[in-house]
């Protein structure tokens, strides 16, 4: 107990703060593929939150299982991908655009590097800044994307996320992918 009380606090910086919050979110998530949870955040104030999980009224992955749809890529790899979900940061948007709150000049703070459609949604609704905790395999379309926008693209961690059961279904499905990734 001793060392504790000797140990000083550190204060989380803001980026530290709203990762954390975005972690917490994440355990709202409706599917095992892709738990993850976004914030976006101004001024250093909360706007909004979101995570993965079906459209309002819908089933979710946790209760009736994947809905999986093939995609065949140009170089021929074909990747399985669970669409049932919304991702999080799509419905971090659309609960802003539901409350009728401007994202212009704010800050989102996710999982990992946004996939393509996240990435036009973001620049878009006039985000300037993104925080990943780590990368996304898929992610360099996205990344390209933010550059030529203009937007700041920062990383936790450099390193690509494994997901859980990732190896798994690779190796199952030739493949496999997040949930809607």
């Amino acid at each position: 107990m001793e060392d504790l009380e000797k140990t000083p606090y550190v204060r989380p910086t803001w980026d530290e703060y709203f990762m954390e919050v975005s972690r917490t979110i994440a355990k709202r998530a409706t599917c095992d593929r892709g738990r993850s949870g976004c914030v976006i955040a101004r001024n250093k104030q909360i706007l909004v939150t979101g995570y993965v999980g079906s459209p309002v009224g819908l089933p979710h992955c946790d209760e009736v299982g994947h809905l999986f749809k093939q995609v065949t890529h140009e170089d021929g790899k074909v990747t399985n991908h669970c669409v049932r979900t919304v991702h999080a940061e799509q419905n971090a948007i659309c609960q802003a655009a539901r409350l009728g709150i401007a994202l212009e000049g704010s800050t989102l703070y996710c999982k990992m590097t946004p996939c393509r459609t996240c990435a036009m949604l973001i620049i878009n609704c006039g985000i300037k800044r993104v925080v990943c905790e780590f990368k996304y395999h898929s992610g360099s379309e996205s990344e390209e994307m933010f550059a030529l926008a203009g937007i700041e693209l920062d990383y936790v961690n450099h390193e690509v996320l494994q997901y859980a059961r990732q190896q798994v279904e690779d190796n199952r499905d030739q493949g496999s992918d997040t949930c809607g990734l």
